[in-house]
């Protein structure tokens, strides 16, 4: 028989092997949903690649990037019967010695035994490890100092101050437990928020403590000891805003573009065409210093101008022929081609949009609806076109780079839950697709079950973003609700997201980049520009030709592209013109207009341009070739529409692009008997006249003697006149400045 005192040391060791209970935390101990979870989002240990995956990692699971203390403390304390924490020895919690790397970890070291986050958590676990304070104070301002940095070199790096405002009224220097990341790589920071910039340029650091994010832009320039400030003259407030930017970069905005290129440049932008060889000589040979100006108001009261905005609009807003049927397709291109045409105020166009219910065929607005079948959906793109805000993350887990949280992705989808559709007959010629939709439909308003929180099993109750609940509204009534609320002045961010298009499809670039990302860890590049043009839109009542014209207006948008000694790196500040090939469709009606040879697209008459297609293909592949129009779009570009999002459109060069220019289909163009080429062969003009005819209509400019040379050449050595002027024209159009926008 063992002796009390003989069983003592097995005793101990039995409660040193006893897990934590969790006890009431006391002053000066660690609170779990300030500190603790601080430590956890420092060290990594809830980041998505780490136990804050969706199947967690080695059995252990945290929520992302610590959006639930409560379960956190619990996977902490209860699960694996509680043996992560040791609360008699917590210097041998599994915990402490894993993230100290004193036993094997696969995510490696964490944190030193000396560090402030170790004194925490073994702070914490001594304590007993105590949950959550139900009124624990919570985070609800971070300001980060400085708040933009311009580092001049031999200058490099940049030390971050990070202080958090709590909800019960106390401040705290947190620089050393928030998390922080560079937008590209630029730039590199530590754990402690030194910030060092390898390279020229501009980056974004992003910066987080708990639930609060912000960011700060730091551009790194060179020494430039010698530069001297050019004083220019803004044409307008937008120069206002680039040129204080540039200045502060010390960098000298090109010069202003030869009326040659403004004329090519502004009526490719504005009308998606060329302008005619005469049209550019007669505005080149015009004297008048208000030419640029008169110029830009032709172009937008030209019929074209509605072809290309419709088109572009068409992109986002899914109209294709699978979804939509196409007698959708001509109806919804139909609308949106009128509101551009009629000028419709684009807050006007939008709230016919999101309001738009009853027949597909008779209401064409509702065509909105029968794209985007459910209410995430629904949720997402009207969030995406109409917010420039991206919604998806938030719908496992709270956004990991932005405010929104799970509860505001469902009360938001909520909004849309009670719609529905009537389907008289589906004629479907695929019975295996069930994404297929031929015939009419009817988006119905309909009492249909509430949207659930799928985390909390809850009802979602209807909210607008970042607004306040949807109440005392009958479900017939949410949609207008959103457009009134969508659409107001006060709600900045619509106005913000569509200048922020405008100003893509202008510029070449958003000043928010993507264009449907706004977020605070994702600012605009000139944050002063984009409230002048949010100002200026809703001044001119959501005028899309007006603000059109303010832009093309500006020295910004006339500026040369070509750069200098100061700017030759800048790609986000607008110093230069920004070279970018043009669009499939642009693209495509550019060499039909130089050949005088349209396009031949299945199932559409000789003669439409490749920018007033409605749709994406009006017959499917297995029922009908496509014609070389057809092969041009898909091969350079043209979205097959399937995603609300500009990113479906392609730019990029690729090499099958080569062979399409080297391919038989275009040789097949340049030989056609009634073209341009055929009736120049034929005149009795001298060749440098033809030749001289041909560089105006493809170039916009006259050959250079180098040019004219080589082209009269050519023509001596081909075997008829016609011949000849094909190889020409074919140079023509395979010439970088005939592809690309400058």
């Amino acid at each position: 028989m063992f002796t009390l005192q003989a069983r003592l040391p097995l005793i101990l060791l039995c409660f040193a092997a006893v897990p934590c209970t969790p006890s009431l935390a006391t002053a000066g101990t660690p609170e779990f949903a300030v500190d603790v979870m601080a430590v956890l989002s420092k060290a990594g240990c809830n980041a998505g690649a780490c136990h804050g995956n969706l199947n967690g990692k080695g059995g252990f699971k945290l929520s992302l990037r610590g959006q639930d203390a409560n379960g956190d403390h619990t996977a902490l304390t209860r699960d694996a019967r509680g043996r992560r924490l040791n609360c008699f020895h917590p210097a041998q919690s599994l915990l402490l010695q894993k993230a100290t790397a004193r036993i094997a970890h696969q995510g490696g070291k964490r944190f030193a035994v000396d560090s402030p986050e170790y004194t925490i958590l073994s702070e914490w676990i001594a304590a007993g490890a105590p949950a959550p304070h139900p009124q624990a104070p919570t985070v609800t301002q971070l300001e980060v100092l400085p708040e933009t940095a311009v580092l001049e070199f031999p200058t490099q790096q940049l030390q971050l101050s990070v202080t958090a405002t709590f909800s019960d009224g106390t401040q705290r220097d947190v620089t050393h437990l928030a998390c922080y990341e560079a937008s590209n790589l630029l730039a590199t920071v530590n754990a402690t928020g030194q910030v060092t910039c390898d390279r020229f340029g501009e980056t974004t650091i992003i910066v987080r403590y708990l639930q609060q994010q912000t960011a700060v832009s730091v551009a790194a320039i060179t020494e430039r000891r010698d530069f001297v400030w050019n004083d220019v003259s803004p044409h307008n407030a937008i120069d206002t805003q680039v040129l204080a930017k540039l200045r502060r970069l010390r960098m000298q905005p090109s010069a202003v573009c030869s009326d040659r290129v403004f004329i090519r440049r502004a009526y490719l932008d504005a009308i998606g065409r060329l302008p005619t060889a005469d049209e550019a000589r007669r505005f080149i040979a015009n004297p008048r210093i208000d030419k640029r100006a008169q110029l830009l108001d032709r172009l937008l009261a030209r019929p074209e101008f509605a072809d290309l905005w419709a088109l572009k609009w068409a992109d986002i807003l899914r109209t294709e022929e699978k979804v939509l049927d196409h007698r959708g397709v001509e109806v919804f291109h139909g609308w949106i081609h009128n509101a551009m045409a009629t000028a419709q105020p684009m807050d006007a166009f939008v709230r016919e949009l999101v309001t738009g219910t009853g027949s597909t065929y008779q209401v064409p607005a509702a065509n909105y609806y029968r794209a985007n079948r459910d209410p995430h959906t629904r949720g997402e793109t009207t969030a995406r076109l109409f917010l420039g805000t991206r919604l998806q993350c938030a719908k496992c887990h709270n956004h990991p780079f932005d405010q929104w949280t799970q509860d505001d992705y469902y009360q938001w989808s909520a909004v849309f839950s009670q719609l529905d559709y009537t389907i008289p007959d589906n004629k479907r010629r695929d019975k295996f697709d069930k994404n297929e939709f031929v015939g009419e439909q009817i988006v119905i308003v309909k009492a249909r079950d509430e949207v659930r929180n799928p985390t909390t099993g809850q009802v979602a109750h209807p909210r607008f973003l970042g607004a306040g609940a949807l109440t005392n509204t009958t479900p017939d009534q949410r949609l207008s609700a959103l457009a009134t609320w969508l659409t107001s002045d006060q709600n900045q961010r619509f106005a913000a997201s569509q200048v922020n298009f405008i100003w893509y499809h202008i510029m070449g670039q958003g000043l928010v980049d993507p264009i449907d990302d706004f977020r605070i860890t994702n600012p605009a590049s000139n944050p002063p520009l984009l409230n002048e043009l949010r100002q200026e839109f809703q001044t001119r009542r959501y005028d899309l030709r007006a603000l059109i014209r303010y832009i093309m207006s500006s020295r910004t948008y006339q500026l040369s592209a070509a750069i200098n000694a100061s700017n030759r790196n800048d790609t986000t500040s607008y110093s230069h013109a920004n070279v970018r090939r043009l669009s499939a469709e642009v693209l495509l009606d550019a060499q039909s207009d130089v050949l005088d040879v349209p396009a031949q697209f299945v199932g559409y008459q000789r003669g439409m341009r490749a920018i007033q297609i409605p749709g994406v293909r009006k017959k499917r592949i297995r029922d009908a070739s496509p014609e070389f129009g057809d092969r041009f779009l898909m091969t350079f570009g043209k979205p097959e529409r399937i995603l609300a999002c500009e990113c479906e459109r392609s730019a990029e060069t690729t090499l099958k692009q080569t062979f399409t220019l080297l391919g038989a289909g275009l040789h097949e163009r340049l030989a056609e008997p009634h073209s341009r080429i055929a009736r120049l062969a034929a005149t009795e003009q001298s060749d440098t006249e033809v030749i001289n005819e041909l560089f105006w209509v493809a170039l916009t400019r006259p050959p250079g003697d180098d040019e004219l040379q080589a082209a009269c050449r050519t023509l001596e050595a081909a075997t008829s006149r016609a011949e000849g002027l094909q190889d020409v024209v074919w140079a023509l159009l395979n010439a970088k400045e005939f592809i690309f926008r400058r």
